[in-house]
Order: structure tokens, then sequence, then C-alpha cells
């Protein structure tokens, strides 16, 4: 899970940001939810990792082994 402590503040004509939020908005998602899925999927795009990415192979929290 990613620890949400940052803060990106984006500059957007207003009616972008309005239309923007209304088609969030049908879609049951926050604008939030929105921009940190487009940022996850640039970020792979690009190849570019990031340290709270999980790595392959890694064992989740309280998984027992098998």
């Amino acid at each position: 899970m990613e620890r949400k402590t940052a803060r990106l503040t984006v500059l957007i004509d207003p009616h972008k940001k309005k239309a923007f939020e209304r088609l969030c908005a049908a879609q049951d998602l926050t604008p939030s939810q929105v921009v940190r899925q487009l940022i996850r999927d640039y970020l792979q795009q690009h190849g570019v990792t990031y340290s709270t990415q999980p790595t392959l192979g890694a064992k989740k929290p309280n998984q027992d082994p098998q």
C-alpha cells in the first residue's frame, strides 16, 4: 500500500477541472484515485521504479510459508 503523504499541486483550466471531476464522479472514483493511477501507469510505461513497488517473489505480511 502506498503512503499518501505528499501533495502535488497542478494548475489546470477550470473547465477541464470541472469536466474531470464530473467524469470521475460518474465512474465512482475520486480525482485523486485517477491521478494516482495515471502517475503509476506513466511511471510503468517509462520503466521507472520506486521504493513502494512490491518486488517479485516478496512475501506479503502475515503470509504463511508453503
